[in-house]
């Protein structure tokens, strides 16, 4: 069983893009720009936020941060977005979900520049990443398929079984797996699915992003299979100092054994979404997606 590491190879593509960035500081380009949208204090929005700009500066991004309080309108959000998308200095930006339940996340999704939406949550992105275009990928399946590519992992021809199916990360890892380049045959699962269990169990490449923490067990994966853990849930803990633990949607101490691969919980899938945000940017900065 190989241990997927995220950190690690999140770690090499920021030095990548850092070592970019210097190069086109050089040649007298501006300095990429990449701001947030933070409404509330949601805990892990604060932390997810923090490390964002935290990446920025490690690979020499300009960051801003703009905050609201719960009580914001959606009038003010949408003012504030369309003042962003007209920032010339701007190269993208992001709205930190999930956002109070009397803004409509879609309006303000669809409201927001499809040239500066790095998170890639735009009909327009993801139109275009569904025919093939040039397109900014959603960040989750964009890092997902970055750590398959870099391990080498094979992914032609392979039953992929893609558990969850949500807009941010189950329907659009469905898309870019089964595309040129990738060539996986492409089952997406969901709640309603019927024998998930044998479903699961045949699959070469298992994807896990249906948000239910330790829901895939051992009998659930075949042996040799690769499981990538796309899970996040914070669950009360007593082991831990904070009261809290973060846990993927694997039962990792079970699955793991049986897997010629698989990524942890934390430091698999997690670090590389935030350094695909970082790519995102720079290829806006550059002018790359949309000429």
């Amino acid at each position: 069983m190989i241990l997927i590491d995220g950190k690690q190879t999140a770690a090499d593509i920021k030095k990548e893009i850092a070592a970019e960035v210097k190069e086109m500081k050089a040649n007298g380009a501006k300095t990429p720009h990449l701001a947030a949208i933070l409404v509330g204090h949601d805990g892990g929005s604060e932390t997810y936020v923090a490390y964002k700009i935290k990446d920025c500066e490690e690979v020499g991004f300009k960051s801003s941060l703009i905050r609201y309080e719960d009580d914001v309108t959606e009038a003010e959000l949408l003012a504030k977005v369309e003042e962003l998308n007209n920032d010339e200095d701007l190269d993208g930006f992001i709205v930190q979900l999930p956002l109070p339940a009397h803004i409509s996340e879609q309006k303000i999704i669809e409201a927001i520049d499809p040239k500066k939406d790095v998170d890639g949550f735009h009909p327009i992105n993801v139109g275009r990443m569904v025919i093939g275009l040039p397109s900014f990928v959603s960040a989750t399946p964009d890092g997902i398929v970055e750590l398959l590519k870099r391990y080498n992992i094979e992914t032609s021809g392979k039953d992929c079984v893609v558990v969850g199916r949500s807009n941010i990360v189950g329907r659009p890892m469905s898309v870019l797996m089964s595309q040129k380049g990738m060539n996986a045959t492409v089952t997406v699962a969901h709640s309603r699915t019927k024998n998930l269990k044998e479903l699961c169990a045949n699959a070469d490449i298992l994807i896990a992003a249906l948000g239910a923490p330790e829901f895939i067990k051992g009998d659930m994966v075949k042996e040799g299979a690769v499981v990538i853990d796309v899970g996040t849930t914070r669950v009360k803990s007593d082991l831990t100092k904070s009261g809290w633990k973060l846990k993927g949607d694997v039962l990792f101490d079970e699955v793991a054994p049986k897997c010629s691969y698989i990524t942890p919980v934390p430091g698999g899938v997690g670090p590389m979404t935030r350094v695909s945000l970082l790519k995102n940017t720079l290829l806006s900065a550059k002018k790359e997606i949309y000429k």
